[in-house]
């Protein structure tokens, strides 16, 4: 060897085995290692020459680049030195072995037994450990896990086993606690690199380098000696990364992969080959685990740390484990079969570093494996977290601590937490952890009752609330990142509380593998539950637990209720099953119910006996079995019952064990006596088991039972009691399938009454629980639900938000803890936040409420710094979860609104009560004085009585602070008033206003919520009787000004909110605080009013509409003249955006015209002036409705009362308004951008009726006004519309026109005038109602002559419209008074006249129709009122009052009395009939004689008829002679004209009768069909007639007709004034007849002859009777005389 450069050869081998050699001979005994020296050198000197040669791929050579013999010579010296037991030997030895390893130069196929070399080597090394020097073991450690940790070799099976053994053993026998750091620390590494390798399934796998100090976690803490954590950290670092240290050796990778995928393809079975190693290692420690126990070596502290060294282990391999170990059958299995045992018979120890490694791994399982471990976890939960949790008087410290860790962990993963409600909570067959978790946990956070003991000093106590909030606190986290996960609510990783420490920070780091664990599992046992089918199951469970707690309470109750709600069968099999399976049943109870004498529950108890099987069973054991499920119960009969049933069982069971069934149910009973003998403290003197056998002579048959067998029974009571269960302190709500009932039956007799010193563990329960487990193995795995619905929330919701709400609110009541107050402040904000976003009400409402109680805001003076952190979560909240809220805003906004008067209170502001005005003068004083604003943060400043209630508080439900002068505030309270007022400078006004700045990002439903709540609130302010406030209110309007931008849905329903309250604030009887309501919507409608609206939309309006609504309903007239100047000032500044918000400025403007005060009408005429004059076109920009809303408006003031020139204008406006609407106005601008001008022609269509309607009916109604001028003025203009606009109007509105608006006018007035028209009674006052007036008379005249105008005007377009034309015409003929019949007969002629050449045949047969009936409807009435006074006499002069006594008629009867009045209103209404029919003659005649060419024969008919029917009239009533005398005398004392009865009659039969002579001369053909003549002539007769009789000559003395003598008597004055007046009818006659020609004359000679002979003999009074007389008969008589 030249040097130690060359040292070794040129081979890769000797540069590491070289310097090695050449260091144990330089350390080796020349003597006693002589053998050793000396193969030292021969290897040295071979390697000199050998050289790297390629292996072949297929062979197995232990060294890279040497033959296996080669291989076998080189490595002969370093086995001797680790075999040679001399350390400065073994050192370098094994350093040159864990190169060997670390750099690859060691490499074979396998390393599986002794068979191979390699396996030599580290057998030599493993026993180099038994040298016991530390440096000796740290070098082996260091081989060891280099060894396996060589991705060239593959050391499996027994060498792997032995590996781990030979590390185990230096960790148990080291007496360096650095060297035991070490062998734990190599022992984890290997741990992590077996089990990486198969997850991966490659050599080449890489994994990670174990966390010393992580392994300290637990214990061994005491070994760290310094800096011995730090060196084994660096120890591990050095042997897994020593690879790298050589950079003279290249072993290229490539080469590596090469030589394993030539491995592979050699050794298909790999794989599996890994994973066999694996779980080999995986069973031994699980064995090692439960190997130190035992009884026997529960004091042996080594065998202890070697059980706590193999627990850590699985912990590591069970925290390592990845997904395809958590989704590989076999591996469940082992853990099922292996590790849960170990976990159950561990916890019989009461060591606290197993406790703490028992739940750390089971920590792992759940995180990891429990969707393949229900069942499991189901057990282990209760008995590792539970039971300690629910301890809450004598708690072991470090124990309870570790389990509040461990729930603290577990609420941290929130997809465990999610996974343990649904498969435990909601499975009937799984006991409620996630309900008794938070119940213990509320437990816990209240602490131990007041007045019981304890073992828990102050401290211990606190850090348990403490720990135990901040549980409940990651629960409800980690139940809002699940839901918002599954909401894709934002970003769950972002700290979105900022102010709570290191809790912001959420646990992400299992996250994936939750994830994965439920993905691994889902081929497996798992399966996706929809939300229904999980209330479904949750429902039925709530159900049992129901009926199990009626069980509990009354058994044959709680069975009736399971039987009827149908979760149980009606079966005694059935109800046996459930007794039998189902856990949380009391024990006693189901003995007693198994006592009972009823038929149902004895064929129960018989069902549940016939259940067990006792085939090949001991009697002892048998019963021992049988009473494991219930208690017996105390009465002997009972008991009886239910041995007898257990006897006959057993025998059938067991045919050949005894003579018969009595038999054994003696033996029964004796056994029963012997358990209470042997084991009640209160015996004294026991049985033997002498005495035992004798009790039991000849029960068999007669016979006696073997000593043996009797012996044998009385040791196995004597030895162990039959234990009956003892009543589980469990709740209710434990459920649990057939296994979890053994499993946990075992476990608390095992666990639950646990000491320091450890319990003896029970073989046969571990037994019996170990055979459960097996069968359990067998049997389909539980299904494992997975839910992504986040309504499930609502369920975990019920049952933690009671426990939670206690919980936070009693610690952040009693304690004053700066974190741990944040800790409850925060869990309610996180409480919030799920139950809002649930849409829980109830329960969001109630944290919010609790939050805001806490404030103390409705108390400051006993305010803290924890209630000033409330007030800042309350303002988190808002702004946090603001969008689902909803009502609980109404509790935020009311802690804002008490916030923001303490901030004033604190500034000095003035009170809101003294800017409004309030009538408190106390508090206008008070504000007075402090025109400087003196600070209320100082003690003199608080003189004001509204400050002093503040001080004095209140409770949180109080609207306002009570002023109360009563109560006395202390020099205490001022001091903490004002230290509290300081405190609240912490939230700036920032704060507090970014809410309502931040209500522009709320949701369309949160900001009505929002809203909703504003109002709420600002009402309550506003309504305080003595401090009413304005803050809400302002904030209000600054809300809907950050808000207007919302789109249009979104806003129109704030504005529903807002409008209300507006209008229920405005009507406040508070009129300072109506007048700045008003004052505020104004400005809110001034800045709405900035934004453009569209067309076809109706919001203006809307937000105008509160302005209508007050001033239509409020009774004060500050308010109503500030609305119209609010309006007005908007109109002038906005006129050019107001589109449909003119609907309510016409409508508030509309209200004011009819107000009562002048002014108000004035200033909104005024306004309404401006706006038609000058901003009509706006109107109708965008609605054209709007058109009728002005029109009504201008309509409405019209009709005002103060001021006729005001009416006056509003009607010249209206006229203007038709102009309008007639040029196409209502398109204003349409129309000038386009430029046509011309009218449109669909005004006139159906569709613009509406338009006109409003106006035209306006008008129509001021016809009626009482006041002239604007009577005569909407006339005219009315008139004037319609002719100057009535040829743009169709059919259609022609007719709605005559309907509404032209007939209601002359209804009106005929119905005012017509006193004839259905009067039947003798009334005096009937028709006193008549005006008088020649304005009346002028107004009819008019009127008749305009609507005549418009009539001819557009007669084409209105002639359907006749008759009723006519009949107003008519009706004014009829009406005698004011001028009326005169204009009727005017207008009506001029009505014939202006169209005789267009009306038709038809119509003009309708005129004279409706003057036929016009004559003749009248007549019936009069003549039966005329009738009526034939019965009374005649009136006389009165003698007292006014009855006057009648006359007697010639028969001497007596008449009735008539009054002075009766008798002038007949008169009257005669002289009015008369007048009225005299018209219609007149009518009837000019119509004839004008228009006769145009008439029809069946026109000149109905003249005919007309006249004719007057004639008889008129005679008719001359005949009534008894009632003309009654008349005459009441006329003459009434002294007023007679009626012109006789006048009335000449006229008839003249106008008749030369209508007749007319169609006789000019129409012969219709006279001779019609018999004209005779009619004439008949005429003729009639007149004569009468006028004879009228002379005196014509009345017969004697009734002899052939000898008739005339006397002649002298004629009175009234006689001679009838005779006069008769004597141009009698003229006319002569006239007619004296024209008939000869032979007509002569026809009728016969009839005329006497008639003038007659007349020759009268009296006559005038000579031209005479004369035409004599003419007749010279012309006519004469020549028939002389023929």
């Amino acid at each position: 060897m030249a040097s130690g450069q060359t040292l070794g050869g040129a081979s890769r081998c000797g540069w590491v085995l070289g310097p090695s050699l050449d260091k144990i001979i330089k350390n080796a005994s020349w003597r006693k290692h002589s053998n050793l020296v000396s193969s030292c050198k021969s290897v040295l000197d071979k390697l000199e020459f050998l050289t790297d040669v390629v292996p072949d791929p297929a062979s197995c050579t232990p060294i890279y680049g040497l033959s296996p013999a080669d291989a076998e010579f080189v490595l002969q010296p370093v086995i001797m030195a680790l075999e040679s037991g001399y350390p400065k030997v073994m050192e370098p030895a094994l350093d040159c072995v864990f190169r060997f390893f670390s750099f690859g130069i060691i490499r074979g196929c396998q390393v599986k037994d002794d068979s191979s070399t390699v396996y030599r080597i580290i057998d030599c090394v493993c026993k180099c450990s038994a040298v016991g020097e530390d440096a000796v073991d740290l070098g082996v450690l260091k081989v060891l896990l280099s060894a396996v940790r060589s991705p060239y070799i593959r050391i499996r099976g027994e060498c792997l086993v032995y590996i781990v053994r030979s590390c185990y053993n230096i960790y148990l026998s080291g007496r360096s606690g650095t060297n035991q750091i070490c062998a734990k620390s190599v022992l984890s590494q290997m741990m992590i690199i077996v089990f990486t390798r198969a997850e991966k399934n490659s050599m080449l796998a890489n994994f990670k380098n174990v966390v010393v100090f992580e392994l300290l976690e637990f214990t061994d803490r005491n070994l760290n000696e310094g800096s011995s954590v730090h060196f084994s950290q660096n120890f591990i670092n050095e042997v897994v990364e020593a690879n790298q240290s050589f950079p003279d050796l290249k072993i290229s990778s490539e080469n590596i992969v090469q030589a394993e995928e030539s491995s592979e393809e050699n050794d298909k079975n790999l794989y599996s080959e890994i994973w066999e190693d694996c779980f080999t290692v995986y069973k031994n420690l699980c064995k090692l685990s439960m190997k130190f126990s035992s009884q026997e070596s529960s004091d042996d502290q080594i065998l202890l740390r070697g059980n706590i060294l193999s627990l850590e282990l699985l912990n590591v391999i069970m925290a390592n484990a990845g997904p395809v170990w958590r989704g590989n059958e076999r591996f469940l299995n082992a853990i099922k079969q292996y590790l849960c045992m170990s976990l159950l018979k561990n916890s019989a120890l009461s060591v606290m570093t197993i406790f703490q490694l028992l739940c750390s791994i089971f920590y792992n399982l759940l995180s990891k494996f429990r969707s393949g471990l229900k069942s499991e976890i189901g057990i282990f939960f209760p008995m590792l977290i539970l039971r300690v949790l629910e301890n809450v008087l004598q708690p072991n410290f470090l124990q309870k601590m570790t389990v509040l860790s461990l729930v603290e962990k577990i609420a941290q993963e929130p997809q465990i937490v999610i996974d343990i409600f649904i498969n435990y909570d909601c499975d009937v067959d799984a006991p409620n952890l996630f309900e008794r978790t938070v119940n213990g946990l509320l437990k816990t956070a209240l602490g131990p009752p007041p007045g019981s003991a304890t073992s828990l000093s102050p401290a211990q106590d606190l850090t348990f609330r403490h720990e135990s909030v901040s549980c409940l606190v990651w629960i409800i986290k980690s139940m809002g990142s699940w839901m918002d996960q599954q909401l894709k609510v934002g970003d769950v990783n972002l700290p979105r509380y900022s102010d709570s420490g290191n809790l912001v920070e959420t646990a992400n780091h299992t996250e994936d593998v939750n994830v994965s664990d439920i993905e691994v599992q889902s081929e497996a046992n798992s399966e996706f539950s929809d939300t229904a089918s999980l209330e479904q199951r949750r429902a039925y469970k709530l159900e049992i637990q129901k009926g199990v707690a009626l069980f509990n309470r009354k058994p044959s109750k709680g069975i009736a209720f399971l039987i009827n709600s149908k979760k149980i069968g009606s079966s005694p099999e059935e109800v046996a099953a459930f007794l039998k399976n189902t856990s949380g049943l009391s024990e006693s109870m189901i003995g007693d119910y198994f006592g009972d004498r009823e038929e149902f529950s004895i064929k129960v108890m018989h069902a549940y006996v016939d259940s067990f099987d006792f085939q090949n069973m001991g009697f002892g054991e048998a019963i021992r079995f049988f009473l494991r499920g219930f208690r017996l119960p105390g009465e002997a009969q009972k008991i009886d019952r239910i041995m007898e049933k257990f006897a006959e069982r057993y025998c059938k069971c067991n045919p050949n064990s005894f003579a018969s069934a009595d038999t054994a149910y003696v033996l029964a009973y004796s056994v029963i006596m012997l358990n209470t003998d042997a084991h009640n403290s209160m015996v004294k003197d026991k049985m033997s088991k002498v005495d035992f056998i004798r009790n039991n002579r000849g029960i068999d048959g007669g016979k006696d039972l073997p000593e043996d067998y009797l012996g044998m029974l009385y040791d196995q009571i004597v030895k162990n009691e039959i234990k009956m269960n003892e009543e589980s302190s469990l709740p209710q709500s434990k459920q649990g399938n057939g296994l979890n009932k053994l499993l946990v039956d075992g476990i608390l007799n095992l666990v639950w009454k646990q000491t320091e010193k450890p319990l003896c563990a029970n073989e046969s329960v571990i037994r019996n629980i170990q055979e459960q487990f097996k069968a359990k193995s067998s049997k389909p795995e539980d299904v494992y639900y997975s839910v992504s619905d986040p309504s499930v929330l609502r369920f975990m919701v019920e049952v933690c938000w009671g426990p939670m709400l206690a919980a936070f609110s009693v610690t952040l009541d009693q304690s004053d803890d700066k974190e741990n107050t944040s800790q409850c402040l925060l869990g309610f904000r996180l409480a919030v936040h799920v139950t809002a976003v649930m849409g829980l009400q109830t329960q969001r409402d109630a944290f919010v409420t609790t939050v805001a109680k806490f404030t103390y805001l409705h108390c400051a003076a006993d305010m803290k710094q924890k209630n000033v952190d409330a007030v800042k979560a309350i303002i988190s909240i808002a702004v946090e979860e603001g969008n689902d809220l909803q009502d609980a805003w109404e509790h935020i906004l009311t802690c804002l609104s008490r916030f923001e008067n303490l901030q004033l209170l604190g500034e000095g502001a003035p009170l809101d009560a003294s800017l409004l005005g309030s009538s408190n003068s106390g508090i206008e004083e008070k504000s007075a004085k402090s025109l400087n604003y003196p600070s209320y943060k100082k003690k003199e400043a608080l003189q004001n009585s509204a400050v002093m209630a503040v001080v004095r508080g209140g409770s949180y439900d109080s609207s306002s602070m009570r002023v109360d002068s009563s109560g006395l505030v202390t020099n205490e309270q001022i001091s903490n008033f004002i230290s509290n007022l300081h405190l609240l400078d912490q939230i700036g006004s920032f704060e507090l206003n970014h809410i309502f700045a931040h209500s522009q990002r709320l949701n369309s439903e949160a900001i009505v919520h929002f809203v909703k709540a504003l109002c709420k609130v600002s009402i309550s302010e506003l309504q305080s009787p003595t401090d009413p406030r304005v803050f809400c209110l302002t904030k209000m309007v600054e809300v809907a000004h950050y808000n207007m931008n919302r789109i249009r849905l979104v806003w129109s329903r704030i504005w529903t909110v807002l409008s209300d309250f507006f209008v229920a604030v405005g009507l406040s009887e508070n009129l300072s605080v109506a007048i700045f309501v008003m004052d505020s919507l104004r400005q809110l409608a001034m800045k709405f009013l900035e934004r453009e609206e569209l067309a076809n939309y109706n919001f203006q309006n809307e937000f105008l509409r509160p302005f209508v609504i007050v001033i239509q309903k409020s009774i004060s007239t500050e308010i109503r003249e500030l609305i119209v100047r609010c309006i007005s000032q908007m109109v002038l500044s906005r006129f050019s955006n107001i589109k449909s918000g003119w609907k309510s400025v016409f409508q508030v403007f509309t209200t004011a015209a009819a107000d009562q005060r002048k002014s108000i009408v004035f200033l909104a005429f005024e306004t309404m002036e401006k706006i038609v004059r000058e901003y009509f076109p706006y109107i109708t920009e965008t609605e054209t409705l709007t058109f009728t809303d002005c029109v009504r408006c201008l309509i409405m003031f019209t009709n005002n009362k103060f001021n006729s020139d005001v009416s006056l204008n509003a009607i010249a406006f209206l006229r203007y308004c038709a102009v309008k609407l007639a040029e196409g106005g209502l398109a204003g601008n349409e129309k000038d951008k386009s430029g046509d001008t011309s009218p449109p022609a669909c005004i006139g269509h159906d569709d613009y009726i509406h338009f006109w309607d409003p106006l035209l009916s306006g008008l129509s109604k001021l016809t009626l006004d009482p006041r002239p001028a604007v009577r005569k003025g909407s006339l005219e203009v009315l008139f004037n519309i319609l002719k100057d606009h009535g040829h743009l109007f169709g059919q259609p509105l022609w007719s709605r026109i005559f309907s509404s608006v032209i007939f209601p006018i002359f209804n009106s007035t005929l119905d005012s005038k017509d006193t004839n028209k259905n009067d039947d009674s003798l009334s005096p006052m009937a028709g006193s109602a008549v005006p008088d007036g020649s304005d009346v008379s002028k107004w009819n005249t008019v009127a008749a002559e305009c609507l005549v105008d418009l009539f001819v005007h557009f007669f084409d377009l209105v002639r359907a419209h006749l008759s009723t034309v006519l009949s107003i015409l008519l009706g004014f003929i009829r009406n005698n008074g004011q001028g009326l019949s005169d204009a009727g007969v005017s207008a009506l002629m001029r009505l014939a006249a202006d169209l005789k050449g267009k009306l038709t045949e038809e119509e003009w047969k309708h005129i004279f129709v409706c003057l036929k009936q016009a004559a003749e409807s009248s007549i019936p009435d009069f003549m039966k009122l005329l009738k009526s006074i034939e019965r009374m006499g005649a009136p006389n002069f009165p003698h007292n009052g006014d009855v006057l006594e009648l006359d007697s008629n010639a028969n001497g009867n007596a008449e009735d009395s008539i009054s002075l009045e009766s008798a002038a209103y007949i008169l009257l209404r005669t002289k009015r009939h008369i007048s009225m029919q005299l018209l219609i003659l007149q009518v009837v005649t000019n119509l004839y004689n004008t228009c006769y060419q145009f008439l029809s024969s069946d026109s000149i008919i109905i003249v005919l008829e007309v006249l004719s029917s007057i004639a008889a009239h008129s005679h008719e009533l001359q005949s009534e002679t008894r009632v003309l005398l009654k008349l005459g005398k009441a006329c003459s004392m009434l002294d007023i004209s007679d009626p012109p009865i006789v006048h009335f009659e000449n006229e008839s039969y003249e106008n008749y009768l030369n209508c007749l002579h007319h169609v006789f001369t000019n129409n012969p053909s219709f006279s001779e069909a019609r018999d004209i003549e005779v009619e004439l002539v008949g005429v003729c007769d009639k007149i004569l007639c009468k006028y004879i009789e009228c002379a005196g000559f014509g009345k017969k003395i004697s009734g002899d007709t052939k000898h008739m003598i005339h006397s002649f008597i002298p004629l009175g004055s009234k006689r001679k004034e009838e005779l006069v007046s008769r004597t141009t009818l009698v003229v006319c006659v002569l006239r007619i007849l004296s024209n008939l020609d000869m032979d007509k004359f002569r026809r009728n000679a016969t009839r005329l002859f006497p008639l003038l002979v007659d007349l020759i003999r009268s009296q006559h009074c005038s000579p031209e009777v005479q004369r035409l007389l004599s003419d007749l008969f010279l012309s006519c008589v004469g020549p028939i005389l002389i023929r």
